[in-house]
């Protein structure tokens, strides 16, 4: 009975809040930021016009963005477009990804233990003909993951590697994969710490400004040197406030996608190491995460159910 309500929970809570909703999430985030900064300023009796600078904005952003390409080479540039998409998107590994990684492996173990080198050769030499990664379309689409995938199976067939050997490899591989996934982050990274020295950079130029102006009066020269110091405001905000955070989503995000591989590790090493391919796979299950990893029934009835073996049999 307790178990029926905790899932009903959980459905309710994946029904009405979604994860799909992460960019209201961000927009929510930097609503609260803004609405809280901007309404303690005006509180205190400030005037929210002395804040618009057009022209700090565009020293500190600027130059931000040339020191990005300055820093990064054109491949990480796009690489780095491509993770805010993934943040912005929350493009991560579901529970179906999840249940087809499982799967097309169990299809694999089933086919190491019951046919001949020859027979299995085909599905890993040829992945896009073979017709057990056709029943997992996700796999395909993915083919960073597919080669991982058919490296390793190619590996277990020679036969003639220990299984300690191959984690080590697959470790190094793995490490590898996620250093240069975490890049976009890096980079990111670099910026979020640059932004403050950039708005000293702007409220330098800003009191150089003001010091053209000393023969003005005080209600002249006082403007003017807040507007200065609105380029060290600014370039805090957008450090802290704007892209350290999306540099922690970039991470996030990409570090759920490598858990993917993580998962093929376990399971595959596991079937190395003598377990049955239903045991193998829950060495895989045990390390998603828990709020995707599916029940054992989930996997038995979407993985082992729909296998080209059992079909065919």
């Amino acid at each position: 009975m307790q178990a029926s309500r905790k899932a009903q929970f959980l459905m309710c809570a994946k029904k009405f809040y979604p994860r799909e909703s992460c960019v209201l999430g961000i927009i929510i985030g930097l609503a609260i930021t803004l609405g809280c900064m901007l309404g303690g300023f005006i509180a205190m009796g400030g005037n929210v016009s002395v804040l618009i600078q057009p022209w700090e904005f565009v020293i500190i952003l600027g130059a931000a963005l040339g020191t990005f390409f300055i820093a990064n080479p054109l491949s990480l540039v796009k690489d780095t477009g491509r993770a805010c998409v993934e943040a912005f998107t929350n493009a991560v590994p579901k529970q179906r990804d999840y249940l087809d990684v499982l799967g097309v492996l169990y299809s694999l173990m089933r086919e190491l233990r019951a046919k001949s080198r020859n027979e299995v050769e085909i599905h890993i030499d040829s992945p896009t003909e073979s017709p057990i990664f056709q029943t997992y379309p996700s796999i395909l689409k993915n083919e960073d993951l597919m080669h991982f995938i058919c490296d390793y199976c190619r590996l277990i067939i020679v036969g003639n590697v220990r299984p300690y050997e191959i984690e080590a490899l697959m470790d190094e591989e793995i490490h590898t994969i996620s250093r240069d996934k975490l890049k976009p982050y890096q980079a990111m990274n670099t910026i979020a710490e640059a932004l403050p020295a950039l708005g000293i950079v702007a409220a330098v130029l800003g009191v150089i400004k003001a010091m053209g102006a000393l023969d003005q009066s005080p209600e002249v020269l006082g403007h003017l040197i807040g507007a200065a110091l609105v380029g060290t405001f600014a370039g805090i905000f957008f450090s802290y406030g704007v892209v350290g955070p999306i540099a922690a989503k970039i991470k996030s995000t990409r570090d759920k996608k490598n858990r993917l591989y993580v998962v093929v590790k376990q399971t595959l090493l596991a079937y190395m190491n003598g377990s049955l391919p239903q045991i193998a796979l829950e060495y895989g299950r045990k390390t998603i995460s828990a709020y995707d990893r599916p029940s054992i029934d989930v996997v038995e009835q979407e993985t082992m159910a729909t296998t080209p073996i059992q079909q065919a049999a």
